[in-house]
């Protein structure tokens, strides 16, 4: 499970890049099942409405507001309850999703969104543009304990022009502006005059959205029903449900048995526990590189981590080849900064920090770490190198990145202790209040390439995305000026320079890119594997009517 960045994850679009989008490498990795009927079915398989998808989570949902949460279990139950204005299509283009089309002025500091008519809430209410209005000022309403507000601050003037029009205009370039309209538009009429952060729609949402919700049993189940009444047209899957089950080795098992439809594998189970008849008759299995990346954070504002030579020295100390192919089983790869390799925003050419163990001992030397006991242990001042890397329950595989890190840093001297914590408590307890000193974790990378949220000055208070209290003046002004230029070229000169600093910097150590493992059970036809990932069309999918296995009651 990834956290969810939210220059990127706030857009109800980059929400699928969190969970279930996400790019494809060629031919899907060689992997796309062959004669998959989401490129078009047989005569037998006649879409038809019923059934439930059965999906398995580690995590259970924190809210279901996603303007109020950070984590994916969230945001994608969000992502099927509530739309944005606008979202990505299969080809990752931007289409409109409750704005049916849009006019953007000549210089770019003025868009007007013209929205759909005839939608209405869950609960029968109308859309119209003042929920959009409404769900903007909530967004940057100071009392609003939201990550996402800063995309909506640089708005200058936000207006309804009539019940289907709404305008917003910008006093200097924004590049991510028109995305970040992807956001989830909140009912005014449910949430206006009362306190987001007590109200019911936190855990009972009500949106526009394809699927409305039924039931959430926390740290077991949430239920979600199709709406018939969807604009973009009723699902097929008349039912989801998302379980959670925080082991990955027993939701494989209730996957065996056929207790969930669908789930992310792990290297291992997706090389060699799926390689046999019962799950080549029952599943389908696919494979491409995700966009999203796993690092080692630092909590700067620990002492221990505020020298620059000790990050530097941790990443020539860690093999990450080792971690690729030992843990990964070469599913993946390495990585050196915040984008995906191969996409326009990548650096190829920062630094690197190669396994080399002297190295760190040189640079951890140079910082005053030494044996001076020679015990094999090094200390300053009497204290030894100690520290605990805390990361997620249910992550057999940031698990294991663990455990080899805590053994080649025990080579250099270093002693490391490995925390593993409930999702839940994870997040709200450790990491929104920096009660840690490192931790594994990943992040979801936006089609966009603004970092603002995540590493931003202004982004370093609890509960926000910049949880390792990153600071560098010329980051600051770098992230300024790429979001605030429509110019790729010169987006590109900033991005370069913040890979670099980044990488000279090392407030995380950049682990890898891992491949996307989902797999889904066979009886589900119309699955459409595409740059953006597996999930874009998840409203198309089907169940043939003699292969449905389930009855959804509303």
């Amino acid at each position: 499970m990834n956290r969810t960045p939210f220059m990127t994850f706030l857009h109800r679009l980059a929400v699928f890049l969190v969970v279930i989008g996400m790019a494809l490498s060629t031919a899907c990795g060689g992997d796309t099942p062959a004669g998959d009927p989401g490129a078009g079915s047989s005569a037998t398989d006649t879409p038809a409405y019923g059934d439930i998808m059965v999906e398995g989570s580690i995590g259970d949902a924190s809210n279901l507001l996603s303007l109020l949460s950070s984590d994916s279990t969230s945001h994608e139950i969000a992502s099927l309850v509530f739309n944005g204005l606008v979202k990505y299509d299969r080809e990752m283009r931007v289409v409109g999703d409750l704005a049916e089309s849009w006019d953007i002025s000549g210089d770019g500091l003025e868009i007007t969104f013209h929205l759909r008519k005839g939608i209405t809430w869950h609960d029968g209410h109308p859309f119209t543009a003042e929920d959009v209005l409404f769900t903007y000022r909530l967004t940057i309403d100071p009392r609003t304990p939201t990550a996402y507000a800063g995309d909506f601050l640089r708005v200058d003037t936000a207006r309804v022009i009539d019940p289907f029009t709404f305008r917003v205009t910008y006093k200097e370039p924004f590049a991510p502006a028109l995305t970040s309209w992807g956001a989830a538009v909140l009912p005014r009429h449910l949430l206006e005059g009362r306190d987001i952060t007590t109200t019911p729609l936190s855990r009972h949402p009500i949106g526009t959205g394809p699927y409305l919700f039924k039931e959430w049993k926390t740290g077991q189940k949430i239920v979600l029903v199709s709406n018939p009444d969807y604009f973009e047209g009723r699902p097929y899957i008349d039912g989801y449900i998302m379980r959670i089950i925080p082991d990955m080795a027993t939701m494989f098992l209730e996957l065996r048995a056929k207790g969930i439809d669908r789930m992310g594998l792990t290297p291992l189970q997706y090389t060699r526990q799926t390689e046999n008849n019962l799950f080549r008759r029952s599943f389908n299995k696919y494979r491409y590189l995700s966009f999203s990346y796993t690092y080692l954070g630092y909590n700067l504002e620990t002492p221990l981590f505020q020298d620059r030579r000790v990050r530097q020295a941790i990443s020539y100390a860690i093999n990450k080849e080792e971690i690729v192919n030992g843990v990964l089983l070469g599913l993946g790869q390495e990585t050196t900064g915040p984008f995906k390799p191969g996409t326009w925003p990548y650096n190829p050419d920062v630094k690197k920090y190669p396994y080399d163990p002297q190295k760190a001992r040189d640079l951890l030397a140079d910082a005053g770490w030494v044996d001076s006991d020679r015990d094999g242990l090094l200390d300053r001042d009497g204290s030894p190198f100690a520290f605990e890397i805390i990361t997620n329950q249910g992550n057999e595989v940031r698990a294991k990145c663990a455990e080899i890190i805590q053994r080649r840093l025990a080579d250099i001297g270093i002693t490391v202790k490995i925390r593993v914590i409930e999702w839940a408590a994870f997040i709200n307890e450790f990491i929104n209040k920096k009660r840690f000193d490192a931790t594994i974790l990943g992040w979801t990378i936006s089609l966009d390439p603004d970092l603002y949220d995540v590493w931003h000055s202004s982004k370093t208070d609890p509960g926000e995305l910049n949880f390792i209290s990153f600071n560098n003046e010329e980051v600051d002004t770098l992230l300024e000026k790429g979001r605030g230029t429509f110019n790729r070229e010169e987006r590109k000169k900033c991005y370069d320079r913040i890979q670099e600093i980044l990488a000279e910097e090392q407030p995380y150590t950049f682990l890898y890119v891992p491949d996307a493992l989902p797999i889904v059970s066979s009886r589900f036809r119309g699955v459409d594997p595409a740059p953006i990932g597996i999930g874009h069309n998840f409203i198309r999918w089907y169940a043939p009517k003699g292969e449905q296995r389930y009855v959804m009651t509303r």
